[in-house]
């Protein structure tokens, strides 16, 4: 269903896209055993190019909030709420101290939990801003983290990367949903469907890893030019 105004270009209500832009015939609905928390920076929002939007609607088990900083009450209640054990997608941070930041929970012996009793939470922005959003948000800072390891090279080659080792939000959260659930090719079509939203959005791209492109979100590898919040 499409929204349209005098001045505005037509919209589609279900993903919230200009019509050339949709993305609803990517959705790959997909019934996830860990819930999924994205928090996303308000500058990602409007992004086209941005892939946390098709993993929200495909993911059943999944909320997303935007902002940068939160209150403590709503965020606590996002967190733990049905008393799941949330788990904070996000590399270490060895520095946290200097930056002023609380320490965070030891890492999760998984082994002792099943997938239904987690909550995994993915901060949606770049590398820069999405350190900054745990720096104003002191609950995210504490929470037990998961890192990614030896992940397969992106395919997400219409925003700058800093890295060769940076993800789009989509790969991470679905890299992550693999190992948590131990589920290898229940989010193969949704990556697949990545790679078809890649192509969709490079026919709107002038250049390709242009200056002007914001650098990749949820980054799994420390931005070395940008060591500081």
């Amino acid at each position: 269903m499409l929204s349209t105004s005098p001045t505005k270009r037509p919209i589609c209500l279900n993903c919230n896209r200009p019509a050339r832009n949709c993305i609803c015939a990517l959705i790959r609905p997909i019934s996830n055993q860990v819930d999924v928390l994205i928090l996303q920076h308000t500058d990602e929002a409007p992004n086209a190019k941005n892939t946390a939007g098709l993993l929200h609607l495909s993911l059943q088990n999944c909320r997303l909030h935007i902002g940068e900083v939160f209150t403590a009450t709503e965020l606590h209640s996002w967190l733990f709420s049905d008393q799941k054990q949330p788990l904070l997608l996000y590399p270490d941070i060895p520095e946290y101290k200097a930056l002023g930041l609380a320490e965070p929970a030891p890492a999760l012996t998984l082994i002792q939990y099943k997938p239904e009793q987690l909550r995994l939470v993915v901060i949606d922005g770049t590398w820069r801003k999405s350190r900054k959003m745990i720096y104003l948000n002191p609950t995210l800072q504490t929470l037990p983290r998961l890192s990614l390891m030896d992940t397969p090279a992106s395919l997400y080659n219409i925003r700058k990367a800093h890295s060769e080792n940076q993800l789009s939000t989509l790969e991470a959260s679905c890299y992550a949903l693999q190992q948590l659930e131990q589920q290898q090719f229940r989010y193969a079509p949704l990556l697949t469907a990545m790679s078809l939203f890649v192509t969709q959005q490079s026919a709107f791209v002038p250049g390709k890893n242009s200056p002007g492109n914001a650098p990749l979100i949820n980054p799994f590898a420390p931005d070395e030019r940008n060591p500081h919040l």
